[in-house]
């Protein structure tokens, strides 16, 4: 990553973190999403992929401070309020829980109504 601005470096050890997440290394994701979150303590990504990480690992505390500090980045994010909603389900909280479960239905109805009539998220025009 040698020549990569601290932003960069940032994003692609997020990036990386993804990955090892997804192949069963939380550890290693963790170590990565930490260094990412010290070079861009602004970088979204790194801190909702930390809360997903430490959620997997029933990290409730550590899932939840990661999960807030994505949510202050990027309050109107429908995966950080799902996260969260999940998080707050987890510590025993069902009304901060159904709170951000509502914020994250709410901005999907937005994406939904932003979409052409008749076509479904993610459908290619024929």
């Amino acid at each position: 990553m040698d020549g990569l601005s601290p932003l960069a470096q940032a994003q692609a050890l997020a990036d990386e973190a993804s990955f090892d997440f997804a192949m069963g290394d939380e550890a290693l994701a963790l170590q990565k999403l930490a260094q990412a979150v010290a070079l861009d303590p602004t970088n979204f990504a790194a801190w909702l992929a930390k809360a997903e990480v430490h959620f997997a690992l029933r990290q409730w505390d550590e899932a939840l401070r990661a999960g807030e500090m994505a949510l202050s980045l990027q309050p109107k994010d429908i995966h950080v309020h799902t996260s969260l909603s999940r998080i707050w389900m987890e510590r025993g909280d069902k009304t901060k829980a159904e709170h951000h479960g509502a914020q994250a239905r709410i901005l999907g109805w937005g994406q939904q109504l932003k979409e052409p009539e008749g076509k479904q998220p993610g459908e290619i025009a024929g």
